[in-house]
């Protein structure tokens, strides 16, 4: 009785574990298919007719003076050259074959080609647009962290007339898609004459954010009146209770602001696209969406490019992961 027990207990312990594990497999197989066709050279994107796919990445096999080694009618050869017509001419047996790509096989081994990342650091000006994006990225967090900080702080902790009802109203814009304000603000900016420069990207968020007013301000109601009280018997001012008292301890509550505002606009598309008209002005996201527009064959260095934008935000992550936890748990004051 106690085996079964035992048992029963480990494989419920277990059980929990595994479906995790597939779950999250599923979940990590598009990345995992990507960072795979980064490596793959543009003959082994694509499954072959009545082949599963590959996602092991291989590369060519080479002779010693650098042709291609092939199949072709179950017979080891090399090719020669490609003719302007787009067929191959092959060496096979002694004999040349002129065939189409279709009819022959190159011969693979496993290895990772390395030149789909040169290919699209050649063809896209990485640096520039990474510049761009980390630029908006950087200040629009800080921008959101210092306004939203301040208006969390007069939702919860100052008392004033009609606080709660203007914090519904905070909350209610969140209704509000954005595809129904985006006009409006377009206008607005087009007055103005920000449009085609940076400023529509991230002068709004030093105006507040709703979501994240409401999670600072959540996280601020869960610190002890008591401290603010006793600063205030010791003459302190308002301003100085949320920048001496406040802030150091909402550290992880501010980090999860940043870490949140910075993620989006990393990946944020439409904004960039709407309201930057210069191509030296890109995010990486229009940049990537321009290099897929004009090179929309090369899958190669597509995925290499790919991979290459996403690996900062996953590194990003796995580092802050702990205190974004915390952050997003608002588990207030401790100790």
């Amino acid at each position: 009785m106690a085996n079964k027990r035992t048992r029963a207990y480990s494989r419920a312990k277990w059980l929990p574990h595994v479906f995790l594990v597939i779950a999250s497999l599923l979940f990590a197989a598009p990345f995992l298919w990507m960072l795979s066709t980064s490596f793959k050279p543009e003959s082994r994107i694509f499954p072959q007719p009545g082949k599963p796919p590959q996602w092991l990445p291989t590369t060519e096999k080479t002779d010693e003076s650098g042709r291609r080694m092939i199949t072709c009618q179950d017979q080891p050869g090399v090719e020669l050259r490609v003719e302007e017509n787009g067929m191959h001419v092959l060496l096979v047996g002694g004999k040349e074959l002129r065939v189409w790509p279709e009819d022959f096989d190159i011969q693979q081994q496993f290895g990772l080609h390395w030149q789909n990342y040169a290919d699209a650091f050649l063809r896209m000006n990485f640096l520039l647009n990474l510049r761009n994006t980390l630029f908006i990225c950087v200040s629009c967090a800080l921008g959101c962290i210092a306004s939203s900080s301040l208006v969390a702080y007069s939702f919860a902790r100052i008392p004033w007339r009609g606080r709660n009802a203007m914090f519904v109203l905070v909350l209610a814009t969140m209704m509000l898609p954005y595809q129904v304000t985006l006009i409006p603000m377009f206008a607005v900016f087009s007055k103005l004459g920000w449009v085609g420069t940076f400023k529509p990207l991230i002068l709004p968020a030093f105006f507040g954010v709703p979501f994240y007013i409401f999670l600072l301000r959540q996280f601020f109601m869960g610190i002890p009146q008591d401290l603010s009280a006793a600063a205030r018997i010791d003459g302190c001012s308002e301003f100085g209770i949320f920048w001496r008292i406040i802030l150091p301890l909402s550290k992880p509550a501010l980090a999860t602001t940043g870490l949140f505002v910075f993620l989006f606009e990393w990946g944020d598309f439409l904004n960039p696209l709407v309201y930057l008209q210069d191509d030296r002005q890109y995010t990486l996201a229009v940049a990537l969406q321009q290099f897929q527009s004009a090179h929309e064959s090369l899958w190669g260095p597509l995925m290499a490019m790919s991979t290459v934008i996403t690996l900062p935000i996953l590194i990003l992550f796995f580092l802050t992961q702990k205190t974004f936890i915390q952050g997003i748990t608002l588990t207030g004051l401790k100790g």
